[in-house]
């Protein structure tokens, strides 16, 4: 990810406070399966903000080489266990791999990836099959709803 180091917070809640936490958060209704929170910790000099780069170009270029002092803190990553595992059912996944592809599109946001637009999407969207294919080589994925046994 181009970082040395650093550190998040992981959250895992039920489909009621995620349903809470979206409505709170975004005015919608239901549970989602991710919500992430990005701090923006303060950029060097020659360094734009995370805010700033997500507005640019749709994703943030980490710093190069560690930072002195302790661990940049990127955020939070909450993530409903019960629309993960209901998720995973439905795509045929083992809701613990899910679980993963939600943390890592999760940690992305951190680091400033969004999907409002085609081109940062299909970026975000690269970039976790990327890390997940590290995570899980040789796996075939596909997020489309399993198909029902005969």
């Amino acid at each position: 990810m181009g970082w040395s180091e650093g550190e998040l917070s992981l959250t895992l809640i039920n489909d009621r406070a995620m349903a809470r936490l979206n409505r709170e958060t975004f005015g919608r209704r239901g549970p989602t399966n991710v919500i992430a929170f990005p701090l923006d910790a303060v950029p060097a000099p020659d360094e734009p903000s995370p805010v700033q780069a997500r507005r640019g170009t749709g994703s943030r270029v980490p710093p190069a080489g560690p930072r002195p002092g302790p661990p940049a803190s990127l955020g939070e990553v909450v993530i409903s266990v019960e629309t993960t595992r209901r998720q995973a059912q439905e795509f045929g996944w083992p809701w613990q791999e899910l679980l993963d592809f939600f943390l890592i599109h999760g940690i992305l946001h951190l680091l400033g990836y969004e999907h409002g637009d085609p081109a940062a999407e299909a970026q975000m969207e690269a970039r976790t099959w990327e890390l997940l294919n590290l995570l899980y080589p040789g796996r075939s994925w596909d997020l489309e709803p399993a198909a029902p046994e005969p």
